[in-house]
């Protein structure tokens, strides 16, 4: 699981992104659709249109990591942006989106129960 600071800045891309691109595509898709330079140390985090699989771009001063979760059953709870192409979350809120936690609602997923 991820920790991050609490500083840190998180943009979830609402429209789903063909997650074939890897390093350079993803770059793209943060400079252009989501107007936000990847270079200031921010996470973006990128579904597919079935919103079973994601991945988080982010510049660590040095390089540029890719992560990717893809999972093995159910989906995403993905947050609707209220105007524009991405949203703004807290560390917080990818951390429970990431561990199955409906954002509406703060309860687990169905296909999350054990």
């Amino acid at each position: 699981m991820l920790n991050l600071p609490s500083q840190t800045r998180v943009f979830l891309a609402v429209e789903p992104v063909d997650l074939r691109k890897q390093f350079d595509g993803l770059w793209a898709v943060a400079q252009q659709q989501l107007d936000v330079d990847p270079f200031g140390g921010a996470f973006f985090v990128f579904r597919n249109r079935a919103c079973n699989r994601l991945k988080i771009l982010y510049w660590d001063g040095s390089g540029v990591w890719v992560f990717a979760k893809r999972l093995e059953q159910g989906t995403f709870s993905w947050p609707r942006a209220v105007d524009g192409s991405k949203v703004d979350l807290t560390p917080a809120a990818l951390t429970l989106l990431l561990s199955g936690i409906d954002l509406k609602d703060g309860q687990l997923r169905p296909w999350y129960q054990r």
